[in-house]
């Protein structure tokens, strides 16, 4: 199997199996409830555990959880241990309903305070980082490979934390020093205060993982600073860390990008309530990992149109069929899900089609589930009245379809029912 690496902007093998193959996918930073894009990382690992245990693989996933930032005490001054707390609960109940089951591991940054410390020591007294007033920084100028990710040189990259006392404008926290506001706040050889944003996945990493492992995954907006800086701390100290970089593309609101600073989102809780959760995965299966996917009505409604269709296959005879192999090759080539997909809805031997829809999570869509006569039959005299051009007629059957809990929707020469969600 080969995925496309940021770093080295080129398709990269992974060992054969049984591997191993160890990733670590950054999680959440908790403050608010997660949107429906901060979920992609989340889906895409766990698909990628999931197909590479398949493949005979012994695999890890680890996903962590930061539970101490800066957006964490703007968003609640003087309580943000409450509030990360509450907001971590509302990730794993949002992404747990995905029904993809969970990571390995789910490490938590104030868990691992005093394991951070020692490697900002290690970087300190190997000269990569300094203290000032409570502050430490990484030397930019240290590592001389520093932008080598993002595709940056040394010298283009802007400043990321003014503070006129650092040494180099490039420079980024390691440790911060507890100010005013701040309700969380550790003991560390420069004073209480609490770690800086990037350190955090260098050591949870490495915590979980070991100083090497396969696969780095996260959003495409992460790679600077955020992995960027992940990587100059790692290997500074000469640990190799991440082999592949593999970045997932942005979910986008009419061509821009959905974030929670633009207030443009739609949270996965939204997304969960009014579509369900098979039609969110089929909507993710339809683009590319690394390429941006539009999230929009006509979108989602293309989504929920497949799903039904696999039901549909599921309410009619098995019928022999379809290349695994096929599936497999798809898969194993950069994880080509659109591609797997279009390979899937040509099945009709159930059996098959239930184990390619495993891999996903939606092996539930072989359950299916069958309008009840009254609705079917509402659905039958809507369509008839569409034919007589009795538009009106068709408006108030569909209003007696809905108020039953189900939705009619026209496709070529007949309907599709499926139940509201």
């Amino acid at each position: 199997m080969r995925l496309f690496d940021t770093y080295t902007k080129s398709l990269v093998e992974l060992p054969p199996p049984p591997g191993p193959v160890r990733m670590y996918f950054c999680g959440p930073t908790v403050y608010a409830r997660a949107h429906i894009g901060n979920a992609r990382p989340f889906v895409v690992g766990m698909w990628l555990r999931s197909w590479l245990a398949q493949r005979g693989y012994y695999v890890t996933l680890v996903h962590n959880i930061t539970d101490v930032n800066d957006k964490i005490y703007d968003a609640a001054p003087g309580a943000s241990a409450e509030l990360a707390r509450r907001a971590t609960e509302w990730y794993l109940a949002d992404t747990g309903d995905l029904g993809l089951g969970m990571p390995d591991a789910l490490p938590k940054v104030t868990e691992h305070v005093p394991e951070i410390v020692g490697f900002i020591g290690e970087l300190v007294d190997s000269g990569h980082a300094y203290p000032v007033e409570g502050d430490v920084y990484f030397r930019v100028a240290s590592f001389p490979d520093y932008g080598r990710l993002s595709g940056q040189r040394p010298d283009q990259v802007e400043e990321q934390e003014p503070n006129p006392l650092k040494e180099d404008s490039r420079d980024f926290a390691l440790w911060k020093a507890n100010k005013e506001g701040e309700d969380t706040a550790w003991d560390s050889p420069w004073g209480r205060g609490r770690p800086g944003w990037h350190i955090e996945c260098s050591v949870l990493a490495e915590e979980e993982l070991g100083p090497e492992f396969e696969i780095h995954g996260g959003g495409l907006d992460l790679v600077f600073p955020h992995h960027e800086n992940e990587l100059a701390q790692s290997r500074a100290l000469g640990h190799p860390f991440a082999r592949i970089w593999a970045h997932n593309g942005m979910l986008e609101l009419t061509g821009e990008k959905m974030a929670k600073s633009a207030g443009n989102i739609i949270s996965l809780r939204e997304a969960l309530d009014t579509y369900g959760r098979e039609t969110i995965l089929v909507y993710f299966l339809t683009g590319l990992w690394r390429k941006p996917i539009d999230f929009s009505p006509e979108t989602v409604a293309q989504a929920a149109a497949q799903a039904e269709s696999f039901r549909n296959v599921f309410r009619g005879p098995s019928e022999p069929g379809g290349e695994w192999g096929a599936f497999e090759a798809a898969l194993d080539d950069d994880f080509n899900t659109p591609e797997a997909l279009a390979l899937l809805h040509g099945w009709r031997d159930h059996d098959l089609l239930r184990r390619g829809l495993a891999v996903f999570g939606l092996e539930s869509l072989a359950e299916g589930e069958e309008a009840p006569p009254e609705v079917v039959d509402l659905a039958r005299q809507r369509q008839a009245a569409r034919a007589a051009r009795d538009y009106g007629e068709a408006d108030k059957l569909r209003a007696a379809i809905e108020a039953r809990g189900w939705e009619v929707r026209d496709v070529d020469d007949g309907f599709q029912l499926l139940r509201k969600r």
